[in-house]
């Protein structure tokens, strides 16, 4: 009997001692912990999806069994998974497979021969370019005519988008959607004597035109999701906060969510609920809500409040009425009161006062600080501003609008671009910041494209914007992409920095991001990402990993 109780006992020892061991071990690396002594590290562990050693070579020793995957990363640097906090992700995710990208076009006939390239996969079928692109990336620092685009894709429909301001359709799409010279949609105009073909409109209507499109099948939305999912993790990206957008219905979701129950995610989602119906947002939340309580789901997919149009009435509203004030104050206090965080779109500086004032009243009844309250953009805010978000507790999701826009700004507002966006001095104030791209109609999805825009303020074009005052050392723009955009979903205290007991995300570069070039960033790719521990894409030397 003794010898039987001293076999079991040895016995769970041992099970004990292997359960200790890690799944897996990354030496040989240049870690950028990220953490509050900014420790430049050599090799991590990780068991059960967490990050359980950090340090040097020698110090994984011990955590190595028999079951430990171990990856030797050559001495290149490792950085915590980046976070965009503010991306129209499963709304990209949707059209992904089905669209094509200028991303990265240099000049007009690359961006011609992708559609070529397209409409020889998709014979006859639509070809459509959804945006993410400026003029000024192309060496010809132009649109692209009509008649490129029809000696590119003489026998398909093509729409192309330029942010929320212009779009050009073939004639095959004009006649698929029922447009003429003589009836165009409403809020879509001509330019008088323009005979490049493009046409104008804004963020509403040109909305309500996309929205108008052939829609990709399930299937396509499940593929091109995953497939879009798989683009962020080959730019390092492991997490992201998505405030909703125009046209993404509660139906558009479900995508996500098979990716989600089949355990297929490959990035953090944190989404938000985006009013699609204009003067009845109140009944829509009030409907959606109590089946997406605050914080609902798990660490890969959870829901995290209302954003980014609130109420019609009050969104790119420089000039609110007292019944738009009344209806959004409704709103928001309901949601305080529910516990909603809320992200909200407001573009300009001159007229946040609106917003801020509704704020102060809600934050007398319910404290706004827990809540996680955010603005998005506002790349010109104040000082002022700035000082009245910290005394509220409220967030800035800042963008990089202006690696595709500054030239424009800068010709309507001049010097005061050195200042936009205010990077330096709101880090300065106080206030939580986290970093992100607003893709993927109206820009580039690439962090690093973002970050590269960080640290030396220059647009696609070439042109410098921000000025020094205002840039960002090149380890806190990785903490804004990180631990900075963590905290917009509860997170900052479970990823963001690699640290024993955090979710172990984290991308092996393919370069050196802390001492590089500056205007090398931009071109940086992960070679091998992780979630959770898990391998989620792997490239060159590491393909074996996955």
């Amino acid at each position: 009997m003794r010898k039987l109780l001293a076999i079991l006992v040895i016995s769970c020892w041992a099970s004990l001692a292997c359960a200790q061991k890690a799944d897996l071990i990354v030496t040989n690396a240049k870690l950028v912990t990220l953490d509050p002594a900014s420790t430049i590290a050599q090799a991590l562990a990780v068991r059960d999806g967490k990050i359980v050693a950090v340090g040097g070579n020698d110090a994984m020793e011990g955590l190595i069994g028999p079951a430990t995957r171990r990856i030797d990363a050559g001495g290149r640097t490792i950085i915590p998974g980046l976070i965009d906090s503010h991306i129209h992700a499963v709304r990209a995710g949707l059209t992904y497979a089905t669209e094509v990208n200028w991303i990265g076009a240099k000049t007009i006939p690359e961006a011609m021969e992708r559609l070529r390239q397209a409409a020889k996969a998709r014979p006859a079928s639509w070809i459509i370019v959804a945006g993410g692109w400026s003029e000024l990336q192309f060496a010809e620092r132009r649109r692209p005519t009509l008649a490129e685009v029809m000696s590119a894709v003489p026998d398909n429909p093509a729409y192309i988008q330029l942010f929320y301001s212009a779009v050009l359709m073939t004639p095959k799409a004009q006649q698929a959607l029922g447009i003429s010279a003589d009836q165009l949609p409403a809020g879509i105009t001509a330019a008088s004597g323009d005979a490049t073909g493009w046409l104008n409109g804004s963020i509403v209507s040109i909305s309500a035109l996309f929205d108008r499109l052939p829609r990709p099948n399930f299937e396509e939305n499940v593929a091109g999701t995953r497939q879009f999912f798989t683009e962020l993790n080959r730019l390092g990206v492991t997490g992201i906060v998505d405030p909703g957008g125009f046209s993404i219905y509660p139906s558009h979701y479900a995508a996500l969510q098979k990716l989600w129950r089949d355990k297929s995610l490959s990035v953090r989602v944190a989404f938000s609920l985006f009013a699609q119906n204009v003067g009845a947002e109140f009944e829509e939340y009030k409907t959606l809500t109590p089946f997406l309580p605050m914080g609902f789901g798990d660490d890969m997919l959870r829901f995290n409040g209302l954003g980014e149009r609130i109420t019609g009435a009050m969104y790119n509203n420089n000039a609110p009425d007292a019944a738009a004030k009344d209806k959004f104050r409704e709103i928001i206090r309901w949601a305080a009161k529910q516990g909603l965080t809320v992200t909200i779109h407001w573009q300009e500086d001159k007229s946040v006062h609106h917003l801020l004032d509704l704020y102060d009243e809600v934050n007398k009844e319910t404290p706004l600080a827990p809540l996680r309250w955010s603005i998005a953009h506002l790349d010109n805010t104040s000082p002022e501003t700035l000082l009245r978000m910290k005394a509220l507790g409220i967030g800035w999701t800042m963008q990089d609008a202006m690696y595709l826009g500054g030239d424009r700004i800068v010709a309507q507002v001049g010097e005061a671009a050195r200042s936009m966006p205010p990077i330096v001095t709101a880090l300065r104030t106080g206030v939580h910041v986290g970093a992100g791209t607003d893709a993927h109609r109206v820009a580039s999805y690439n962090p690093f494209v973002a970050l590269q825009w960080m640290l030396d303020g220059r647009t696609v074009g070439g042109h410098s914007t921000r000025g020094p005052d205002e840039t960002p050392s090149r380890e806190d723009a990785l903490r804004l992409y990180t631990v900075g955009s963590a905290w917009f979903c509860f997170d900052e205290t479970r990823r963001g920095t690699l640290e024993t007991g955090k979710l172990a995300d984290f991308a092996v570069l393919d370069r050196d991001f802390m001492s590089v070039p500056v205007e090398q960033i931009g071109a940086t790719a992960s070679l091998l990402t992780v979630v959770g521990g898990k391998v989620v894409y792997a490239a060159d030397a590491f393909t074996g990993a996955k």
